[in-house]
This record gives C-alpha cells, structure tokens and sequence, in this order.
C-alpha cells in the first residue's frame, strides 16, 4: 500500500495546555492594555479572546497520541488543587514579546505545569523543556529592534483582581491570516485550596 507523502501532518493538531482564566479578570487586564495600545503598526495586538496562560506547548501532535495525551491529562488534574492567581506587572521576551505577568500561587502554579509536561511526556508527546515563566503574551513586535520598554513601564503597576484557577484545557491552535483557538477538552482541577 502506497503511503501519502504529508500524512503524517495532515493527521497532526498543533497543541497546547493552558489553564483557563475567568472573563472578569481577562476584562480587567483588557481595560488595562487598552490605555497603553499603541495601534501605529509596531505591535501585533494579541486580541484578549487569543489570551491564555501556558501550561504547556506540545507542537504537532499525531491524533493517535491524542487518547493517551487526555488519559494522562485526566490523572494530572485529580492530583493538583486549585490554586489563587492575579495577573500584575508586564515584561518582554527581548524586543519581541510583551506580556502580563502571573503572580498568587506560583509554586503551585509552576507544580502543575511540570505534572501537565510529565503527563505529555508519558503518552509519548515531546514537551518544550523551558521553566515556566507564567504570563499572558499581549503583543508581538514586528521588527527585532522595538524597544518595548516603555510599554512594560507604562504597565509595571497594574495589579488586576484576584481569581480562583479551577480549570486547564488541551487547546488546538489554527494558524493562518486569522489564527484560532479551539478548546478540545477540559478538566477541573481536584476540590480544594493551598489557601
């Protein structure tokens, strides 16, 4: 039997993990970031429904390793409680990335996302090994040579409301012209507070 040439990425999702944040902080952090939006076409706004905080990135992911990915998902989010976040402050990734930062239960926070890597790991999805550097990416430069200083001053006070992390979610990511977001399945986190 002959084989496609590309089936292989044709059969694969583009896949990430990331812990579900409620509307009215997402809304607080908009009303924020609209204050200091500059739209003079240096940055490419991420629009706030595109926001997420990222457990995980997984990359291409074979749909065969999809059953086994939401099995070891499943047991990873019995084992972690929910946890207090806020969003606060702004940094970049050099010249960029400009972000939201996380702050509240980190060590939680940075305990869960090693559980949701391992659980990847285990049903045989290769993880980005970074350390997690909780944060909400706002925008991207267009060019290496923006200076995005003066956005993450203009944002280094914020302090928005604190919010209950309850849930994460495996996410599918559509590129193109018009990049989307599509939850492909959720799980609450197990009953109960560090706090």
């Amino acid at each position: 039997m002959e084989r496609r040439a590309g089936a292989d990425q044709t059969d694969a999702m583009r896949l990430f993990v990331a812990l579900d944040v409620p509307a009215t902080a997402l809304e607080h952090l908009e009303h924020a970031v609209a204050a200091v939006r500059s739209d003079d076409g240096r940055l490419r706004w991420v629009p706030s429904d595109r926001w997420h905080v990222t457990l995980a990135f997984l990359g291409e992911v074979p749909e065969g390793r999809l059953a086994p990915l939401v099995e070891r998902l499943t047991r990873a989010a019995g084992r972690h409680p929910t946890m207090g976040l806020a969003f606060a402050g702004a940094g970049r990734f050099g010249s960029r990335v400009l972000w939201a930062g996380v702050q509240g239960d980190r060590e939680q926070l940075a305990g869960l996302a090693r559980a949701v890597a391992a659980a990847a790991r285990r049903a045989g999805v290769p993880v980005d090994e970074r350390t997690l550097r909780p944060h909400v990416t706002l925008a991207r430069g267009r060019t290496t040579s923006l200076d995005l200083r003066p956005f993450v001053e203009a944002l280094s006070d914020y302090r928005g409301p604190s919010w209950q992390a309850e849930s994460f979610s495996l996410v599918r990511s559509q590129l193109g012209p018009q990049p989307r977001h599509e939850t492909v399945r959720s799980w609450p986190l197990a009953a109960g507070t560090t706090r």
